[in-house]
């Protein structure tokens, strides 16, 4: 009867012992632990961080850390990080967090446009994904890297074309880098190679043209007809005297790419730089801004026309006067630089 007391007892106590190990299990595994009022909330974890950074980024999202990290050791989760973006969902369990940051990488879109430089387009990207600025920059202007992709430190801006992609947050910069170069040889397809070849000109000198056309015409139907004009001056041996170019080499003289200059004078016109397009014949040894697609298509799709010059409508603004002859466009000429006095712009 003794005997049998004991055993009674000693089953009591595994049955309150397994009842309390269901317990803990449960509440560290299985019971909601977010702390957020809103239906989600983001993690962004970097490639080098350790579960002591992590659980600095959960601590605010959750209701009980301490059992976050006992579950996250206990799955071996605590040893293994992974980087990226993930999404907490609002009641999730640990279980459910913790499965997620081991496969749930989220993927970001990625969007950029008419960066003038590679250190501007370095810090946009640096906004959107892990890789910093400076790491981006390294990136973007390694020598080895552009020769032997059939670019150089003046055309290197061509190989980034505009437009949103997708990206793990966690892309590094070489990541970036060679994913931009993929996109460049799929945008360069059979048919855009033929247009330039036609036009006698590289992939790279189509979108050096096409930033002058960019900077040009902010209105996409006008831009085939811009571009029409350059390519008539181009085959008329004639310089292609776009005033962007002009303004674009006093900003790389200067190295300050946040001036803005309204109007240019006589003066700039002598001055001594590759970009300047009033001293240096054919298209720029570089793209004067990121051009948009559109402004690339026009250059491989050019309005047929016989205009040589253009101005600005100062009665249709964003659109230009285009004239044929020189006598012409002195006319039209003069009405633009009569609004420029008027209006009191003198640089």
């Amino acid at each position: 009867m003794y005997i049998k007391k004991i055993v009674v007892a000693i089953l009591l106590l595994g049955l309150i012992g397994a009842g309390i190990f269901a317990y803990v299990v449960y509440s560290t595994f299985f019971t909601p632990n977010t702390s957020f009022n809103n239906k989600e909330a983001f993690v962004y974890i970097g490639s080098n961080d350790s579960f002591a950074d992590v659980k600095e980024q959960m601590e605010p999202l959750l209701t009980d850390v301490s059992s976050f990290q006992k579950a996250a050791e206990r799955k071996g989760y605590a040893s293994n990080i992974r980087g990226g973006k993930y999404r907490i969902t609002k009641g999730m369990t640990n279980n459910d967090i913790i499965n997620n940051l081991r496969v749930n990488n989220i993927p970001v879109r990625v969007s950029f446009n008419n960066q003038e430089n590679t250190a501007s387009l370095a810090g946009r990207i640096s906004e959107q994904i892990e890789a910093d600025s400076l790491s981006l920059l390294k990136a973007f202007d390694d020598g080895d890297f552009l020769e032997g992709n059939g670019f150089d430190q003046e055309s290197k801006l061509a190989l980034y074309i505009p437009n949103s992609y997708e990206f793990f947050w966690n892309t590094s910069a070489e990541e970036f880098r060679d994913r931009m170069l993929k996109e460049y040889q799929r945008f360069w397809n059979e048919d855009r190679l033929a247009k330039a070849k036609a036009q006698n000109m590289s992939p790279n000198e189509v979108v050096a043209l096409a930033s002058i056309v960019h900077k040009e015409t902010a209105k996409v139907d006008e831009r085939p007809r811009v571009a029409g004009v350059y390519v008539n001056r181009l085959k008329a041996g004639m310089l292609l005297q776009a005033d962007p170019t002009v303004i674009y080499a006093i900003k790389k003289e200067t190295g300050n790419y946040d001036t803005i200059i309204k109007r240019v004078l006589y003066r700039d016109l002598e001055m001594d730089s590759p970009y300047n397009t009033y001293k240096y014949a054919g298209v720029p040894p570089g793209p004067i801004t990121m051009p948009d697609i559109s402004a690339v298509d026009a250059v491989l799709n050019p309005e047929k026309h016989n205009y040589y010059y253009f101005v600005a409508n100062v009665e249709d603004f964003g659109y230009h006067m285009f004239a044929e002859n020189i006598a012409q466009h002195n006319r039209n000429k003069e009405q633009y630089i009569r609004w420029l006095n008027a209006q009191k712009i003198n640089r």
